[in-house]
Formats: C-alpha cells, sequence, structure tokens
C-alpha cells in the first residue's frame, strides 16, 4: 500500500512510500481508511515542533473507513463494520491514570500516527478495545472528525461548561469552531474570536449559529466582552491558537475566578504568560490534553442528532499524495478542515 511517512526528524521528510499490506494480530482489527483529517499535530510533526513522535511512522490519526479484517480474539466487530477509532494504541493498563481510563495521560501510551503507524494510508491497524462504531445516519467524512471533536468535548467537560456561561473561544480554526458547537450544545453563550485573515473561518462561524463572530483586529473584543457581560468579563475562555497573545488575551477577558482553558499547542514549550492576572484575578487555568475513551460516543451522539455540523468545517479534500497542496491550503489561510483519501 502506499502511505505518507515521516522519515525523520525535523522539518519535513514527509515521503510517500510504499509499505507492506498491515496484518491484524491478537484483539486488532484492519480497517480500511475511506478519509482522514490533518490535524494540527499533523503540521507540527511536519514542521518539526511536535517533539512526541518516533519517525519513521505514517502519520495520520483522524480516521474513519470501514474493517477488512479482524484478528484472533475480535468478537465485538466483524468485517463490513463501519468504524473510528480513539488514537491510543498501547498503554501499559497499570499506571494510576489507566486505572481511571485517562489513557491520555499514560506515561507509555503509543498513538496512532505519532508512535504506532496511522492512517495516512489505504489501511491501519486499531486495537479493538479503541474502535467506536459509527451510526448507520453518520457519513464517513463526518465520522473522520470524531476524533478532534472528541478533544474539543474532553476540554468543554473538564471546564463543566453548562447553561447561560458566557464563553469566549480564542482561534476559529477546526478545533475553535468545535469548541464553539459543544459549548453551544450546552446552552452557552459564544463568541469567538480571530483575526481579519480569518474572515472565512468567522463566516463559518456565523453560519453555524456562534453568537458573536470577532475580528480583534477591527473590532475591540475586550469592550465587546464586558458590554455583553454588564462588565464582568467571560465566564470561562478556550485557547486554541497557540499562540502566546492569544493566551494572555484570554487572561485579560476572564472575569474574576473564571476559567481558561488551554487547548491549542504552543510551538515552543516557554511562553510569557502573564500569571499576575491569575493571580490578582483568582482564574482556574486547565490543561486539556487530546481526549479519553468516555469522550467518543457523546461526540458521535452530537454529529448524529445534528448538534455539531463537523463535515460543514471540510473546505479541501486531497489524495494523500496531494500533501504539498493540502499544507499550502492550510498554511495560505484557504482551508477550514482538509481531509485526505487513500490511494492505491
Amino acid at each position: 500500500m502506499k502511505a505518507l511517512v515521516k522519515t525523520a526528524p525535523g522539518f519535513g521528510h514527509l515521503e510517500m512510500m510504499e509499505y507492506p499490506d498491515p496484518k491484524p494480530g491478537k484483539d486488532e482489527v484492519k480497517i480500511e481508511v475511506k478519509f482522514v483529517g490533518i490535524c494540527g499535530t499533523d503540521l507540527h510533526s511536519y514542521e518539526g515542533y511536535y517533539k512526541n513522535i518516533t519517525p519513521p511512522v505514517i502519520l495520520g490519526h483522524e480516521f474513519s473507513g470501514q474493517i477488512v479484517e479482524v484478528g484472533e480474539n475480535v468478537t465485538e466487530f466483524q468485517i463490513g463494520d463501519r468504524v473510528t477509532s480513539e488514537t491510543t494504541y498501547y498503554v501499559c493498563r497499570q499506571c494510576p491514570y489507566c486505572q481511571t481510563k485517562d489513557y491520555n495521560l499514560c506515561p507509555h501510551r503509543k498513538g496512532l500516527g505519532t508512535q504506532q503507524n496511522g492512517a495516512f494510508a489505504k489501511y491501519v491497524i486499531a486495537k479493538k478495545e479503541s474502535l467506536h462504531k459509527i451510526p448507520d445516519e453518520l457519513d464517513y467524512r463526518s465520522a473522520a472528525m470524531t476524533e478532534p471533536l472528541a478533544c474539543t468535548y474532553h476540554a468543554i467537560e473538564k471546564a463543566n461548561v453548562r447553561a447561560g456561561n458566557f464563553i469566549v473561544v480564542i482561534g476559529p480554526g477546526p478545533i475553535g469552531l468545535l469548541t464553539a458547537q459543544v459549548a453551544k450544545s450546552r446552552g452557552a453563550k459564544v463568541m469567538i474570536i480571530g483575526l481579519t485573515k480569518d474572515r472565512i473561518r468567522l463566516d463559518k462561524a456565523k453560519e453555524l449559529g456562534v453568537d458573536y463572530a470577532v475580528d480583534s483586529q477591527q473590532e475591540d473584543a475586550k469592550e465587546l466582552v464586558h458590554r455583553l457581560t454588564d462588565g464582568w468579563g467571560a465566564d470561562i475562555v478556550f485557547e486554541c491558537t497557540g499562540a502566546a497573545p492569544a493566551a494572555n488575551q484570554g487572561l485579560d477577558l476572564l472575569r474574576k475566578k473564571g476559567i481558561y482553558v488551554q487547548v491549542g499547542i504552543f510551538p515552543e514549550s516557554f511562553i510569557s504568560f502573564d500569571m499576575e492576572k491569575v493571580i490578582q484575578k483568582e482564574i482556574h487555568v486547565i490543561g486539556t490534553r487530546s481526549q479519553k475513551p468516555s469522550d467518543w460516543e457523546p461526540s458521535l451522539a452530537l454529529m448524529n442528532e445534528g448538534k455539531v455540523k463537523a463535515k460543514d468545517l471540510v473546505t479541501h479534500e486531497f489524495n494523500i499524495d496531494q500533501w504539498d497542496l493540502a499544507y499550502q491550503a492550510i498554511k495560505n489561510g484557504e482551508a477550514i478542515k482538509v481531509l485526505l483519501k487513500p490511494i492505491d
């Protein structure tokens, strides 16, 4: 099979290669990939920023597909099942985090597309315990976005978003737009903030029913937040860009005792962060990493019920051998969400 492989650390080193078709082992299934999304982690891996990766490895972890072969001891799934999979491939099952099914925090975890071959290929191998059946009414394109949606659901859960909250989402990329939709599904008022170059994405936010879509280069976001909250500030801010100025903007927009949630990954580990605001406003700072098993079925349900319109974010589709075109569409700001398709 043809696969898109990160062959070495550093910028680039992403090559189309011929790989032998994989075989499922015990407790594993072989999935024919239908669609696979390009994630920020894939971009950071390509650009050399993401360090938690072990080349050579096939990238790609946001995917949907159909089971074409099952391994020994797999009775819960059968050939023909439409599925998506958690990114977890291996965890130790012994540590305190595994005991509470916080597999995203297991220190020995291996993930699809980072330490284990992923879905930028015709076939991918996944563990049966990581699989989720796609509802009959849900299409493959939407289902390929279950993983990023589960990440945003995880963040929303950690912040305990509820009806009546005033939420600010900084960054109208795919993660920000999914976060905004999940927050809306819980009855929150939501403002999403971007830059002038994000006009396509801000317009999409309005189409999706987000209450306020703000270009912070044309409008004073802080003044607007304060006007809409009677001067108090936002209850919760989700920072989805991984940019230091956005992080500090988020602290500025929060009310006292507000909740700041860091969702975006920074290119550099250490950034300038206004801890004085954290102290003086008694802000709760929450980190959120990836997703865990309990986030997946609710995410599939949100899409199946039409409360999250994941497919509406897809603006471009390419074959996996058109990586350069896909990358440029994202970096040039032309795309919101890009899906790749495998090739023979």
